[in-house]
């Protein structure tokens, strides 16, 4: 991950903290470097944030099973699967069951 790239995030959504294509950005770039902690807290703030955005439950899952916390990562899963029904969101809703139905 590129300083400069996390910084511009930053900077974005510091002039505008409810942009959530922006904090999505942030959190797969954190993803992508390999910060989970700061991965899944941003996935978290964005789903506190922005109920509705489907992707972040299948990432936010993903990465917090990647940590180890399998408990957490099913819930937010459990959640996704609510929102995308709620959504009609039906891709990513299979998407996160499937993931849920891989869970130990």
């Amino acid at each position: 991950m590129s300083q400069e790239r996390l910084d511009a995030l930053n900077a974005l959504l510091a002039q505008d903290p409810n942009n959530s294509f922006v904090r999505y950005g942030l959190a797969q770039t954190l993803l992508s470097a390999g910060q989970l902690e700061q991965a899944a807290a941003a996935f978290q703030e964005l789903i506190q944030r922005h109920p509705n955005y489907s992707a972040a439950y299948f990432h936010g899952g993903q990465t917090l099973e990647k940590l180890g916390r399998l408990e957490e990562a099913r819930r937010i899963y459990e959640e996704g699967v609510v929102v995308c029904g709620r959504n009609g969101d039906l891709h990513t809703k299979s998407e996160i069951q499937g993931a849920l139905d891989l869970l130990p």
